[in-house]
């Protein structure tokens, strides 16, 4: 009997044989997928997509459906908000962002392309409405199209490259606008004539004679084996759901507890792995906690058990979350006055931990030593109050004094408030979604994008709203591409 693996693909003479043929066979059905699948079919392959649910969806169909976009003057949506965006700055930041992480190949390659990318998204029937959102959002309440969705123009990333806002949200109504954004994709996927094959999980691949010719799904508790004589495409997302590989990889995510993702086992950076392949920055990984709603929460001082200031607030909520998780001990704390204190989302499960009418006062509740807090909020409203913020440089609007008691400390407990997370670890791929081995050189017959693989949002410390679903699109459509000319 065929034992088929993970961890090394089967030999094509052991397979016993054949149940589908096709040229191009693709593995997981969110929107990597989709646009691996429509990009395959626009290159002349027979596609067969393969899904281990009952239906499309993945980790892109439980996202707010927001793509990073910009460079190239700016989208219609930036140029009617009066914002230039030139492609120069547009890469300039997707490097700072991927920080000591990142991928320079794939964001000059996406710099370059992702106004035509945006084109081609439209093409496949995905609408904006175009307007401009201003202020601090995690998404959209309503059917806004741009956001401000990253660090752009805060300290050190504005230093860097012109700030612009670059989050695109799919035209809908409220939150969750990935599910609308997975069914357009597959909309498309299906009209161009991939064949769709569900409950079918994805337990090996097929090598022959060094190269990868197809894989192994598992349907009705039965092996299929599956011929590619193309290519085989891995979309099957992150590890955020395997325990095991995190405690291998990327440990710090157990002092949060709310990870985000569907089926994200790793299997496919574990197929990768088997076939020759190199996983890279496997330790990185993405978590907020929601304490920019209500916005006027934004304004407020975040600091650590020693009462110290660790960030400058103005940045993305994901990029100060990230680091209050390498803060000492098990919380962080956010400091707000009167004027900028509004009730709190219970979702977040922030709770309060100390009020006072006065910096010292908070500090006893919170059994702070003697001049620990209340010298940083001395320090902090002083200089605020000259508009500068000599530790962090954080900047106005969002630089304003809390001197308008009463005073009151929030509580974000790593483990009891909501710090949600997922993996940002994964194969080593090309700019062209081909999976490289440790030597760099690509695997025949194998790609991959997505979660699955280190991409665009490689660094936590540097991610964006948006960059997921650019990185799985935009790479998504590399690899099916690739896959069909291999």
């Amino acid at each position: 009997m065929v034992e088929p693996s993970l961890h090394r693909p089967l030999l094509a003479s052991e397979v016993p044989a054949w149940d589908f043929e096709t040229e191009v066979a693709i593995v997981g059905f969110g929107a990597t997928g989709a646009c691996a699948a429509i990009e395959a079919v626009n290159a002349g392959a027979k596609v067969m997509l393969f899904e281990r649910n009952s239906g499309s969806g993945g980790a892109s169909g439980l996202s707010g459906g927001e793509i990073y976009i910009g460079g190239g003057g700016g989208t219609d949506a930036q140029r009617a908000a009066g914002f230039e965006d030139s492609t120069e700055d547009f890469i300039r930041y997707l490097k700072a962002a991927g920080g000591p992480c990142v991928d320079e190949g794939k964001c000059e390659l996406y710099g370059r392309e992702a106004l035509n990318h945006y084109a081609w998204l439209q093409q496949q029937g995905v609408r904006y409405r175009g307007n401009y959102l201003p202020g601090k959002h995690i998404e959209p309440t309503d059917d806004s199209t741009l956001i401000w969705s990253g660090s752009e123009a805060a300290a050190p990333f504005c230093q860097m490259a012109k700030p612009a806002p670059r989050g695109h949200v799919i035209q809908h109504m409220g939150w969750g606008g990935g599910r609308p954004l997975v069914d357009t994709l597959e909309a498309s996927a299906r009209a161009k004539g991939v064949e769709v094959i569900v409950d079918a999980r994805a337990v090996g691949l097929i090598e022959d004679a060094g190269r990868i010719a197809g894989l192994i799904v598992r349907i009705d508790n039965q092996n299929r084996f599956v011929r590619a004589t193309r290519g085989v495409v891995l979309a099957t997302g992150g590890f955020v759901m395997n325990d095991e590989m995190r405690r291998k990889y990327c440990p710090e995510t157990f002092k949060i507890n709310a990870p985000i993702g569907d089926k994200d086992d790793g299997s496919g950076i574990l197929l990768g792995l088997g076939a020759g392949g190199e996983a890279i920055h496997m330790e990185q990984f993405f978590t907020t906690c929601p304490w920019t709603m209500p916005e006027s929460h934004a304004y407020g001082v975040f600091v650590n058990r020693q009462g110290q200031r660790f960030i400058n607030e103005d940045c993305y909520h994901g990029r100060v979350s990230r680091t209050a998780v390498d803060q000492p001990g098990d919380r962080v704390y956010l400091l707000l006055d009167n004027a900028h204190f509004v009730q709190l989302m219970d979702f977040a499960r922030m709770s309060i931990a100390g009020t006072g009418d006065d910096w010292e006062e908070v500090e006893r509740e919170l059994e702070m030593p003697e001049g620990t807090l209340s010298a940083t909020m001395a320090f902090y409203n002083k200089h605020a109050k000259l508009g500068s913020d000599p530790l962090f440089d954080k900047r106005a609007p969002i630089l304003v004094p809390l001197d308008q008691g009463p005073f009151i400390a929030l509580e974000l407990n790593f483990q009891t408030s909501y710090f949600s997370f997922f993996t940002l670890g994964g194969l080593k791929t090309s700019p062209g979604a081909e999976v490289l081995n440790p030597e760099g050189k690509p695997i025949p017959g194998l790609f991959a994008a997505g979660r699955c693989t280190s991409g665009l949002p490689a660094w936590g410390h540097g991610y964006s709203s948006g960059m997921s679903l650019a990185d799985c699109t935009f790479f998504g459509r590399q690899a099916g591409k690739g896959a069909a000319q291999a």
